[in-house]
């Protein structure tokens, strides 16, 4: 696997909104802004609450097929490699991450089989999508915590990725959960989400270091990022936090994140935390206390890493 210089686009984007010229041009942007050689599209699709066992990914709010295959299309075109990364939310505002149900069946409450069921003809539809337009990688699941330990289940959602789709194919966990996932063997690259602590790098990355080992598998880190707030340095995870713009908090946090992970050589790349399709006017960006990085110090630091990592 090459050294991935990424930032996630378009996270949230609903239908139409990548069909717009200002959504194009967002993405030449970012290319531009922060030199990045691959791009992560992340295409959401919603649940009605954490309990719920279908997923409604064919809404009419869902992004169009069509408009996901004209982006990955001017991705490439405009020189980018394309990584897929169909995501699911709760309509209610709860976290992904507490998607649960009983561990054993139980007749009229929800299941696990109900759930992966819809999960897996939500996932291969996208996966299938990847391999027509020939997408980089895929990853077949983001942060679903609870979920992780039905092993069995994910192979086989794994297992149905394979027979469509022929090209890398990640699971993108969440922070604290690497040395956890009992089933990292069934995909090609390990990755997770780096919302660590400014002061807690070097242990977490010890830890990471272990499951890399272990696993003989290529790592990098499918999210990571700091929102613009004070105190977001210190806690990356909470995007609840209250507080004030504090965009030099963010932009330290991307230098010791940099820093740090420059000591190790398995940690392979990023898909920093993100880029908006519809972007805020540029002179705007010292009022944004979002995990955005147009127009903020953090870019600079961004472009300067990116420019001079000549990682392969």
């Amino acid at each position: 696997m090459e050294f991935i210089k990424g930032v996630t686009f378009g996270y949230m984007s609903q239908r139409g909104e990548w069909e717009k010229e200002e959504a194009f041009e967002s993405l030449r942007l970012l290319k531009e802004r922060c030199a990045i050689t691959h791009v992560i599209l992340g295409v959401v699709a919603e649940q009605e609450t954490i309990h719920a066992t279908q997923i409604d990914w064919q809404d009419v709010s869902v992004l169009s097929d069509q408009e996901i295959k004209k982006m990955i299309t001017f991705a490439q075109e405009i020189g980018l490699k394309v990584i897929l990364k169909p995501m699911v939310n709760i309509a209610d505002g709860m976290w992904r991450a507490h998607i649960n149900f009983f561990d054993h069946d139980v007749p009229c409450e929800p299941k696990w089989s109900d759930w992966f069921a819809s999960y897996t003809t939500f996932i291969t539809h996208y996966a299938q999508i990847a391999e027509d337009t020939n997408c980089t990688m895929f990853v077949v699941g983001c942060e679903l915590v609870n979920s992780d330990r039905r092993e069995k289940e994910w192979r086989q959602v794994v297992s149905a990725i394979r027979e469509i789709y022929k090209g890398l194919v990640t699971y993108n966990c969440d922070k604290y959960q690497e040395d956890r996932l009992t089933w990292w063997d069934a995909v090609d690259v390990v990755s997770s989400s780096g919302y660590y602590p400014i002061d807690k790098w070097e242990q977490e990355l010890k830890r990471i270091e272990k499951v890399v080992e272990k696993e003989q598998k290529p790592f990098f880190f499918c999210e990571a990022g700091c929102a613009s707030r004070t105190g977001s340095k210190w806690l990356p995870n909470n995007w609840e936090l209250e507080g004030s713009v504090d965009s030099s908090g963010q932009k330290e946090w991307y230098e010791e994140m940099f820093r740090q992970t420059d000591k190790y050589d398995w940690v392979q790349g990023f898909g920093l935390w993100d880029w908006k399709s519809k972007l805020y006017p540029i002179q705007k960006s010292d009022t944004d206390q979002d995990y955005a990085l147009y127009g903020k110090p953090a870019e600079s630091v961004i472009k300067f890493y990116f420019d001079k990592n000549k990682k392969t």
